[in-house]
């Protein structure tokens, strides 16, 4: 099939690309890529909000950018985080025309507080903001009769001058899987917009859900697509130590905003030994020092005690971790909240301009998945939503303006001599490995004899994992694998590399 634009990823960015578009051009084709349900992906699971500055009395912009630039050790990209803050309420006031609801207070925006941020500047909605803004943009994108969804489909690769006679350093649309059919089918398209995430499904214990497993870095990647900062992986401080239904659930930052402690199992208050803003340090800081307080007692957790909170405020600003601590017998505010980091997000990935292109023409990228410059070798809470609005409106501003007419003829997906997948037990296993590895040696804290040992590891893990690609018919599973392994691999030799400490990056034989 061909189309106008193809949009891989279905979360805040994708949609918001989507959606700008779809608006100014009706008569542009859309076709979007969900690789499960639509509303499935990372940003439904962001709690906290979005970083805007609306109390000029005691806020400003300029405030904003220093916290952003303080939180991201001194990498960020001036001119980037300049424009991201400063565009802020534009693309926020646009959420809500939308349908976005955030919480108010007296007529005006609730604002919150959380860990780098100077001033209460967290535009959010109770403690389900990602969750509120994926419902309202998917019933918003569905409005529309020129976009296309294409739920249960994987990217498998992108298709580059490597796959057409062409000779244009250029992107041609994309190979994608039907998951129901195991099909693979191509989709030629002008422009090219990978909106996938980041990979937290390498470590494990990530607060992503399952279908984070770097599809667009990994594709990219093989594409010879620009990257840079992939080892900057933030790992959020508090996420609850018991898996629900197997699944890791976070505990917002916003929680020790509005008073929570961190304490050892002493119950000392720990954070405040180390840095002077305690509990509200950049993650990097934190998320640290809570692994090496768990390095040095029995327990592998800490706990987050908010009995300074009201179990009112519990349940009228945190209903979600109010019941679901409540489903495992921790009462709020009473009890405190067994915690541990959890992989989070990703600062690295794609290298994009300010208009979200990346070095591959016909090649966009905008969330996680790309690398802006806004934030550095740590991000600032609550950015990851704002810069995601920001640049995808500036790369749909920028297709609107010059739009592409380069649809190319592309072949189909080469399967000859490709055997269908015996067993899935081996891919399981070498996933297992692979989680291992890197939450072991490549995790908050890192040293070369760890960092090289990862290496052997996936060195060994690529061959079999190429053995196993190369002869058989491609399923979702493989597919995942494959991504995780070049993107732990990505990570793992630039993380050997760098010769300095420089936010989530952190090497304890450079200290």
């Amino acid at each position: 099939m061909t189309t106008d634009i193809l949009v891989i990823g279905t979360g805040i960015s994708g949609l918001t690309f989507a959606i700008k578009v779809a608006e100014e051009n009706p008569e542009i084709s859309l076709t979007l890529i969900s690789k499960g349900d639509i509303n499935e992906g990372n940003t439904r699971y962001a709690q906290g909000g979005i970083a805007v500055v609306k109390n000029l009395k005691k806020d400003s912009t300029e405030k904003h950018i220093k916290d952003t630039m303080t939180a991201g050790d001194g990498t960020c990209d001036s001119k980037v985080v300049k424009f991201v803050v400063e565009e802020a309420n534009k693309r926020l006031d646009e959420l809500i025309k939308w349908g976005t609801a955030f919480d108010k207070k007296e007529e005006q925006l609730d604002l919150g507080i959380e860990g780098g941020h100077s001033e209460k500047r967290i535009v959010h909605y109770k403690d389900q903001t990602g969750k509120q803004i994926q419902e309202v943009l998917t019933a918003k994108v569905k409005s529309f009769s020129n976009i296309t969804i294409l739920e249960n489909h994987t990217l498998v690769d992108l298709i580059t001058d490597h796959h057409s006679k062409s000779k244009m350093n250029r992107c041609y649309g994309a190979y994608i899987i039907s998951q129901e059919e195991e099909e693979i089918i191509k989709i030629g398209a002008k422009i090219t917009i990978l909106s996938t995430g980041g990979a937290g499904s390498l470590y494990a214990y990530t607060t992503n859900p399952s279908v984070a497993t770097g599809d667009g870095l990994g594709a990219a990647y093989r594409a010879k697509v620009q990257m840079d900062g992939l080892p900057f992986v933030q790992f959020h401080p508090t996420a609850l130590k018991d898996k629900i239904e197997q699944n890791v659930f976070l505990i917002t930052e916003a929680v020790r905003g509005e008073g929570g402690k961190l304490r050892n199992s002493l119950r000392e208050r720990f954070m405040l030994k180390i840095d002077s803003r305690g509990e509200l340090a950049p993650r990097d800081i934190v998320a640290r020092e809570i692994q090496k307080q768990i390095e040095k007692q029995e327990e592998n957790f800490v706990l987050l005690d908010g009995s300074e909170i009201s179990e009112e405020r519990w349940k009228s600003h945190f209903p979600t971790i109010y019941n679901t601590c409540k489903s495992i017998g921790v009462f709020l505010p009473k009890d405190p909240i067994p915690v541990v980091p959890a992989a989070h997000y990703f600062c690295g990935g794609i290298i994009v301009n300010h208009q979200s292109e990346s070095s591959l023409k016909g090649l966009y990228a905008i969330g996680e998945v790309a690398c802006t410059g806004m934030h550095g070798a740590n991000r600032l809470a609550s950015n990851s939503l704002l810069e995601a609005v920001v640049f995808a409106n500036r790369a749909a501003d920028h297709f609107i303006s010059q739009p592409s007419n380069d649809l190319q003829e592309v072949p189909k997906w080469r399967a000859e001599g490709m055997q269908e997948l015996e067993e899935h037990a081996p891919l399981i296993r070498d996933l297992e490995t692979l989680r291992k590895t890197m939450t072991d040696d490549v995790g908050i804290v890192r040293s070369f004899n760890r960092l090289e040992r990862a290496k052997r590891m996936l060195t060994l893990l690529s061959k079999e994992v190429d053995l196993i690609w190369r002869r058989s018919i491609p399923t979702r599973d493989l597919i995942e694998l494959r991504n995780l392994v070049l993107v732990a691999t990505h990570i793992t030799e630039d993380a050997l590399n760098r010769k300095e400490n420089r936010g989530l990056h952190w090497n304890k034989d450079l200290i």
